[in-house]
């Protein structure tokens, strides 16, 4: 992956978000990113699907659920892009965790967040 591939991925609003929400939870699925972002399913898939082709996500199905993560291997400079700005949408990343930390019948998680470890899941 190069740089212009990773911005050219991250260039959409929804799609950043995504990538910064499920970096601090470590994983999420498509609902919880739903009642997070306040988007429409079909919305967030199209995205997610995206990222997917980017090689920036990968998933994983159990039962009902389909878990979305970040992509093993992301180069260590695209981790950094991702921190930084994850620091710098701190405050709209609080308010999106609060959304969640409030959504009722929320899936099990059995990840814990990747790289970001000033945030823990509930």
């Amino acid at each position: 992956m190069s740089p212009l591939q990773l911005f050219k991925c991250l260039a959409d609003d929804t799609r950043l978000m995504l990538m910064l929400l499920i970096a601090r939870e470590g994983e999420l699925c498509v609902c919880e990113m739903t009642h997070a972002l306040d988007e429409a399913q079909p919305k967030i898939s199209r995205h997610l699907a995206q990222l997917r082709g980017c090689g920036l996500l990968s998933d994983r199905r159990e039962g009902q659920w389909v878990f979305y993560a970040l992509a093993d291997g992301l180069p260590s400079w695209a981790s950094a892009t991702l921190a930084s700005a994850s620091q710098g949408e701190g405050l709209r990343l609080a308010a999106l965790q609060a959304r969640l930390a409030a959504m009722g019948n929320r899936p099990p998680r059995r990840v814990a967040p990747h790289y970001d470890s000033q945030c823990t899941p509930e």
